[in-house]
């Protein structure tokens, strides 16, 4: 089972870090527009649901690390090197994602960088293990028990096979929990954390997520919000009404706030996605990319920069590529009402199959290349 979900997360992982740095040559796709709200909302689902796993399984194998003497070969001390860096990395790697889902940054150093990159550490340590672990592994597979009755737990005094030698004395009873004690338990707290968060994303289960940070419901005009115009620095210039949109290219020109109502005349339903995890479907009103991207002597061909009023954010600039160009909204209206400030006011980037952060909002210049 962790084989599975840490797999699932890295390369889920994968895919939501290549958001932030697509090729060139391979753009991220427009559609299926819920394709992101999918693989993101996966990706924190499992590693979510890890967590009660992996502290399961540190409980059934802690007292190896008592085991007397510690190192008895090179073999076996390359093992346990390969353990610590495994526990260690998915310890920090889960418990530092767990945070960011809920947009607590305790540490000082980049989380993405650190992520991504413990997330190949986290991969390589459990290949390596399994590697060192091979031999056991297959004589495990290879081993023929005898035939006790093992699935039904027959008490030891009831086994005769168990009794090598008339005079054996039976061993004490272990108050402990059996393997199916172990495993529906394991089974209760997975289950417990998934069902919990994941209302976040999937809307019928909104009402049990204890554990799902973002709700639709608790949001500014019923979606939710990550960064607020107070956050961002731009109450004022925001609201400001001598706005204007930039837009630079061969033929550069300015929108003014009283041109955008006449121009918004474009409707698209598209779901908003964050890579922490959460994600709703939202009714978005206003003005095509492409319109505007081809006023200023591009195409559907060009890579366009979107930049922010905010400043001093590594968000407060994203690029648009391929054909998320041609599908990208430059939204006024959001469920049938005028922009909340929270929400990006007076405009903002919508594009189908694209993480939150790279929907810029609070707009203040478009650069078509």
């Amino acid at each position: 089972m962790l084989a599975i979900f840490f797999g699932t997360c890295f390369v889920t992982g994968l895919l939501s870090h290549y958001q932030y740095q697509p090729w060139a040559w391979l753009p991220e796709p427009a559609s299926p527009v819920w394709l992101y709200r999918v693989t993101q909302g996966t990706h924190v689902i499992t590693g979510i649901a890890t967590l009660p796993l992996v502290l399961v399984k540190l409980w059934s194998v802690y007292p190896n690390l008592f085991r007397w003497p510690a190192v008895t070969s090179l073999k076996h001390a390359a093992e346990r090197l390969s353990v610590f860096v495994l526990v260690a990395s998915a310890l920090v790697q889960l418990t530092t994602g767990f945070l960011n889902v809920l947009n607590w940054y305790a540490w000082p150093w980049d989380f993405v960088a650190v992520h991504r990159f413990l997330a190949y550490v986290l991969i390589g340590s459990i290949l390596l293990h399994v590697g060192l672990k091979l031999p056991d592994i297959r004589y495990g597979l290879q081993a023929r028990l005898p035939q006790a009755d093992v699935l039904t737990e027959t008490p030891w005094d009831q086994n005769p096979l168990a009794h090598s030698n008339a005079g054996e004395v039976p061993p004490p009873p272990t108050p402990a929990l059996t393997r199916r004690g172990v495993l529906v338990a394991a089974g209760a707290g997975v289950g417990a954390v998934v069902v919990t968060s994941i209302g976040q994303t999937v809307a019928p289960l909104e009402p049990v997520g204890l554990l799902a940070v973002r709700q639709w419901n608790k949001g500014p005009q019923r979606v939710p919000v990550n960064t607020t115009a107070q956050q961002a620095g731009v109450q004022a210039v925001a609201v400001d009404q001598r706005w204007t949109l930039q837009v630079n290219g061969r033929t550069p020109f300015t929108v003014t706030l009283a041109e955008l109502d006449d121009l918004a005349r474009s409707e698209a339903d598209l779901p908003i996605t964050c890579v922490e995890g959460w994600s709703v479907g939202a009714h978005w009103r206003g003005i095509p990319l492409l319109d505007l991207v081809a006023r200023a002597g591009g195409d559907a061909g060009s890579r366009v920069e979107v930049i922010s009023l905010q400043q001093g954010s590594q968000f407060a600039r994203s690029t648009v590529l391929g054909p998320q160009v041609s599908a990208a909204l430059l939204a006024t209206h959001l469920n049938g009402e005028r922009l909340n400030l929270d929400h990006g006011y007076p405009l903002r980037l919508i594009a189908p199959n694209r993480a939150g952060v790279l929907n810029t909002k609070w707009l203040a210049r478009i650069e078509v290349v």
